[in-house]
């Protein structure tokens, strides 16, 4: 079984984990083809490599077209599914956002047909995350394991206000 461990002392975020995935091997234009294939105009991905506290690393940029929309788990379901991606793919793309919804929803007291994404239903949570299911589709991936996250602390400003660090839904999805 090929697997990927991420250490996660920084935190974790898409652009960190793609930039992960590229450092590991992952072409990065077969990763922004993959992006491409949702077949959203303007919407792509352009890796660099970087100097982070005298580390190289890759650094990630999801470049998205001016919006303003709040979607709901049907409505990035309906656009993955619709898209040119690899089967394997939209299932667990899919799969991460109907387990983000479920989240939201527990935190928010509602069904999960009812999650308006807001940050993570922006163009650019979506190229992250259908990023990093096709990244590791691409390199084989079959488990991926992390360190202890590093969530910060204070607050942060969110579509519902100001929110703690980590955010409610995001403090359900660290336990396992």
């Amino acid at each position: 079984m090929k697997s990927a461990w991420f250490d996660c002392a920084s935190g974790i975020s898409g652009d960190m984990f793609l930039g992960a995935l590229v450092d590991a091997g992952l072409d990065a234009a077969r990763l922004c083809a993959a992006v491409e294939a949702l077949g959203i105009e303007g919407l792509s991905i352009e890796a660099e490599k970087v100097t982070r506290l005298g580390f190289a690393a890759t650094k990630v940029n999801v470049l998205t077209p001016q919006e303003h929309a709040h979607r709901r788990l049907s409505d990035i379901r309906t656009l993955i599914e619709g898209s040119g991606l690899e089967g394997a793919v939209k299932k667990t793309a899919v799969a991460i956002f109907t387990r983000l919804a479920e989240a939201e929803a527990a935190a928010h007291g509602e069904p999960v047909e009812k999650v308006h994404f807001h940050e993570v239903g922006a163009l650019g949570s979506i190229a992250d995350i259908v990023g990093a299911a096709a990244g590791v589709h691409m390199l084989g991936i079959e488990k991926c394991f992390f360190s202890p996250i590093a969530t910060g602390s204070g607050t942060v400003k969110t579509a519902h206000g100001v929110l703690p660090v980590p955010a409610p839904a995001t403090a359900r999805l660290l336990p396992g």
